[in-house]
This record gives structure tokens, sequence and C-alpha cells, in this order.
């Protein structure tokens, strides 16, 4: 779906404009991808629940949430299931000490985490769901060690925002650099306005209300590098190397993962299966958890 110019913008925007957060937190490319001597479970703030002997199924949140959001999704799959909750560093009850600006300065350093908390828990032949950006993080550490996630779970997919000759992303590269400049210049009243828009549901004003209270409690300078890494990415070559079974949950009406990507998606990753919700919007696992449990119960 294309949007109209402005779509992304505030108006009218703060008279102050803070710096491009690369250059307040000294960020360089090329992430770290271990972390000897971090207290890992701690610093993702992981929490672990359900049947111990079950099969692991990993939920990781979105851009600007946290482990709270699959709070409707999770508790479903307990009775037969190892369920682990973590905060992405820099979300949540993470911690935010432990943020380091070149390891998150690609999608590849929080793959990286979520191996690390597979092997902290000795976790293997997990089921990994993923939501949003979560969902390439997914690709890339099932890619990585497909021993340990055996399954994935892709809950409003893209490799890649920007559309690009051949391919729709569903932003232009103006559209991205708008969003990323709003945010930088007024991330609160941004979080405001985008929230309700990425959520959908305009006839329940409550779940934009809870994520914008969601995006509001990240920190500004952290969640615009985060924004900056997230829709800058180009993930789409990662899709072929793919080698387990693999569930893509497509939304209806999704403004930042529309149908077109969601598809592409499915083409990409040899042997998926694709999936068309009923639930609108970009946050099935809040506006439509029954359905979403519902489908991830089938293909698991």
């Amino acid at each position: 779906m294309r949007r109209q110019a402005g779509t992304f913008g505030l108006a009218p925007r703060s008279a102050t404009r803070l710096p491009y957060p690369g250059a307040v937190l000294g960020i360089q490319k090329g992430p770290h991808l271990e972390s000897p001597g971090v207290d890992v479970l701690r610093r993702n703030n992981v929490n672990v629940s359900g049947d111990p002997e079950g099969r692991p199924a990993i939920f990781a949140h979105g851009f600007g949430c946290d482990q709270h959001m699959w709070r409707f999704v999770a508790p479903a799959f307990e009775a037969d299931h190892r369920v682990v909750l973590f905060d992405h560093v820099g979300a949540g009850a993470s911690d935010l000490a432990s943020y380091d600006p070149e390891r998150y300065g690609s999608l590849e350093g929080y793959a990286g985490d979520v191996l690390e908390i597979c092997r902290e828990l000795d976790l293997s032949d997990a089921i990994f769901v993923g939501h949003s950006v979560s969902a390439m993080i997914g690709v890339l550490a099932a890619t990585r060690e497909p021993g340990r996630i055996s399954t994935l779970v892709l809950v409003g997919p893209s490799p890649r925002y920007i559309d690009a000759d051949g391919y729709t992303g569903g932003f232009s590269q103006a559209d991205i650099e708008e969003l990323l400049d709003s945010m930088d210049s007024n991330f609160l009243g941004w979080s405001s306005t985008m929230a309700p828009v990425i959520m959908g549901n305009a006839d329940r004003p409550e779940l934009g209300a809870e994520l914008t209270s969601s995006f509001c409690r990240t920190d500004p300078e952290i969640a615009a590098h985060f924004a900056r890494v997230t829709f800058t990415s180009d993930n789409r070559a990662d899709l072929a190397a793919v080698r387990v079974p693999t569930l893509v949950l497509q939304c209806s009406d999704d403004v930042i993962a529309p149908r077109a990507v969601g598809e592409y998606v499915h083409s990409q990753i040899p042997g998926s299966t694709l999936v068309q919700l009923a639930a609108t919007g970009h946050c099935p696992n809040l506006s439509a958890p029954e359905e979403t449990v519902d489908v991830i119960r089938a293909f698991v």
C-alpha cells in the first residue's frame, strides 16, 4: 500500500532537532556477535515457563515493544511447551547498560543474542515465533544454527521495507527518511501519531493506546537507532538460505508489511507455508490472539 506524502511527518514538528542517533551513540558498523562474561538471562530479561520437558517455543517481540506483547498468545503453549520470553536489549526490562551500538548496528547482533539465550538455556529443536522485525532476526538465527531453531513462525515479516526494482516493500526511500526524520526530531510525538496507524483496528482505540505507551517507554535514542537498522535492512538474500519449516502469517490491511511482502517471503523460503489472517493491522498478537494461536498450533 502506497502512503501519501506526509504520512510519517508531524505537523508541526518540534523546533528542537535531535542529531542522528548514530552520532549521539558513537555508532560504528559491524556487530560484536559474542558477549563473553555477560549474564545473558539478565541482559535480555529472559523468562521461562510451561513444561520444562516440552519442546521450546521462543517468542520475540517487534520494534518498540517488549515480551508483554505476547501475554495473550504465549500462555496458550505452556501446557506442552517450554515457553521462553525475552526483551531485546534496549527494550522492556532488558539491561540498558548492555546496549552496544556497534553490536546492534545490524540485525545480526540481535540474532546473536537469540542464539546466546538458546545456548544458556541449552535449547535445541526450538520453535521461534518472531513478530515484525524479529521475523528476520529469527531467519538469521535459524540459518546460523538450525539445530537450535528448527521451526520458524514469521508474523508480519518484511525482509526489506524500501521498494526496489521488481520488489515491493511498501515504502519509498523518501518515506523511510521521513519516518526516521520524524523520530529523530520528536520521538514522543511520532509515537502518538504512528502507533495507532501501525496497530490498525481504529474501532478499538485501546490497542493503539497500548502500542503508543509501549513506544513511549523505549529510550528515544535506542529506539531511533533500532528503527534505522530495521527500516534500512535488506535481508532478501537470507530467505533462500532457510532450511527449516516456516510459517508466514500475513495480516490484512497491514501498513508496515503489506500482502505483497508476505507473498514474497513465502516465495523465497523453500517449502514455507503462507496463511492470510483475518486479523487487520500489524499486531495480531494483540488484536487477534485466538486466531494467531490457532494458526500457530495447527502448524507446529
